[in-house]
């Protein structure tokens, strides 16, 4: 075993019931992993923590867009149009891999600083623009999911490819990121992402599902967004559902993310559980773009796996916790307006944007606090009195300041502290 580093405080471990639960203890450090949990015990004299800090898993964002991290904010369209005026522009400059690498760069410094760790997220349709925005998350540290976008029509012109090329360019940089990350040790792979069915043929749909099944590479693309889309949708696709689309091209399954979900019916639904396929559900952009509130109640019902993501840019919160609280003003939302459903509890809203989103994305080992786990950890130090709270978890969540963050370590390394 090399260097250990021990840390100190109240530790945020699961609770096995799909929430989590606040205890004290020390974690034990080395390698990059945590190899040991003593709970019950402070040590008197830590490397990180004491006894007024809370120790808690990094944070795992299940969405979000590498290339719209300087898009935060502008407000005023619903989606499409949104997409025409201020992202598909932004997108462009990554034809450039050097702006692809800085923008990457920064977002990840970003992200770190609010204690996200892991992301599953989107580059551009630019081949060697996504490859050097894998490379600046490697070289962060980060867990990452990235996927080159892959668009064919209903896009500016200098976004769109031939469906062929599209997907020869996915199958290679899938390969090349595995063997990537092979030699550099880096925790981080490729995912086939067609941006949406909108702007891709029913032959590059095709051609990604294969890709998706003979690679067993993951997926990410968005469902059910908002109307206007679903309705152009129904135009493009002959009334096929949304579901129904990526169902015929072989896109779901166990690792396809599919964002949002909003306007799902109840077959689609379905479908989505019988395939295991999961819904990242993205209440900040769904506010945002006024796309609507997600049930998630109905997903649930239905059998549908969850995460939770940002959305930047769509999203303008950078700080999963208050994606978090989002998350629960739309579950309030929803279960008012149907009588439906209860209200997400601020313990399970933790266990989401760390195990419970880890999990869901097939990363068993990311962002939980025990033995064997890989060592992405935050140092937290309220400036409220929590101990005291009739819901100690609820006023964390609620009263929540990025301030509190005194260090944010990824495998073990100390990459933020203030």
């Amino acid at each position: 075993m090399g260097e250990t580093r021990t840390i100190s405080g109240t530790l945020m471990l699961q609770d096995g019931r799909g929430g989590v639960r606040l205890t004290p203890g020390t974690l034990l450090l080395a390698d990059g992993v945590i190899r040991r949990v003593s709970e019950g015990i402070i040590d008197p004299r830590p490397d990180s923590g004491g006894e007024h800090a809370i120790v808690m898993p990094g944070f795992v964002d299940a969405h979000m867009h590498l290339p719209q991290f300087d898009s935060i904010g502008i407000d005023g369209f619903t989606l499409l149009d949104w997409l025409e005026r201020a992202i598909f522009p932004a997108e462009c400059a990554w034809e450039d891999p050097d702006v692809a690498g800085e923008v990457a760069t920064r977002a990840a410094q970003s992200l770190l600083s609010f204690g996200t760790t892991s992301v599953c997220a989107y580059g551009t349709v630019h081949h060697d623009g996504t490859k050097a925005s894998i490379e600046a998350l490697a070289a962060a540290g980060m867990r990452a999911m990235v996927g080159q976008v892959l668009m064919d029509r209903n896009a500016p012109p200098e976004l769109c490819r031939g469906a062929a090329q599209l997907v020869r360019e996915a199958v290679s940089l899938t390969e090349w990121t595995r063997g990537f990350a092979a030699s550099r040790g880096a925790r981080i792979e490729h995912s086939i992402n067609p941006r949406f069915a909108i702007s891709c043929t029913p032959e590059l749909l095709s051609g990604a599902g294969e890709a998706v099944q003979r690679l067993h590479a993951p997926m990410q693309t968005h469902v059910s967004e908002s109307t206007g889309e679903c309705e152009a949708i129904a135009r493009l696709f002959d009334g096929r559902s949304y579901v129904g689309v990526y169902q015929d091209a072989g896109l779901l399954g166990p690792r396809s993310i599919l964002a949002h979900g909003v306007w799902l019916d109840e077959a689609e639904r379905s479908t989505l559980a019988a395939t295991h396929s999961m819904i990242a559900h993205c209440p900040t952009a769904n506010m945002f773009l006024q796309s609507g509130d997600c049930d998630l109640g109905a997903l649930g019902r239905s059998g549908v796996r969850l995460a939770v993501g940002s959305d930047i840019a769509g999203g303008n919160e950078r700080s999963m916790v208050r994606v978090a609280r989002a998350m629960i003003e739309t579950s309030k939302r929803v279960a008012a307006s149907t009588g439906k459903g209860g209200v997400i509890a601020a313990g399970r809203a933790w266990w989401m944007i760390t195990s419970g989103n880890a999990d869901a994305i097939g990363w068993k080992r990311t962002s939980r606090l025990e033995p064997g786990a890989e060592a992405d950890v935050l140092v937290v130090t309220p400036d409220v009195r929590w101990q005291e709270a009739v819901d100690p978890l609820g006023t964390l969540l609620y009263a929540w300041d990025d301030r509190w963050i005194e260090q944010t370590l990824v495998a073990g390394m100390a990459v933020t502290r203030r």
